[in-house]
């Protein structure tokens, strides 16, 4: 299943809808490390919201993303953690170590302003 990468101004939203395999995944970080250098996006935000489930690889895979994506020039939040989702990860030994993670959308587009991140106007 193919995820929905939306331009939002200078920021690229990825709203994951269900669960990932793991090629969908793959496919998601290769889409959105090559978005943000054709939009020349400012920030990521990947909204998790929708997913009750986390493995490692998942997991692992995100925070390649975070970090490819600084590597092209843009920063990253991932938003939408649920409780249950991060009891289970934390429970694993799962990190996002140095990935930014936010509530929900809102708190996500609301750190890029308050981080100096330019925004439409800026």
């Amino acid at each position: 299943m193919e995820v929905p990468i939306l331009k939002q101004g200078p920021y690229l939203i990825a709203t994951i809808q269900s669960a990932l395999t793991d090629k969908d995944i793959v496919q998601l970080r290769d889409a959105l490390v090559e978005q943000v250098g054709k939009f020349r996006a400012r920030g990521v935000i990947i909204d998790l919201t929708a997913l009750d489930v986390m493995d490692s690889f998942a997991t692992g895979m995100l925070q390649d993303m975070a970090h490819m994506v600084r590597l092209r020039g843009a920063e990253t939040v991932i938003v939408g953690i649920q409780p249950d989702v991060a009891f289970a990860m934390v429970h694993m030994g799962l990190t996002l170590e140095g990935v930014t993670t936010a509530l929900d959308l809102e708190e996500g587009l609301a750190h890029f302003e308050c981080a100096g991140v330019p925004g439409r106007g800026g």
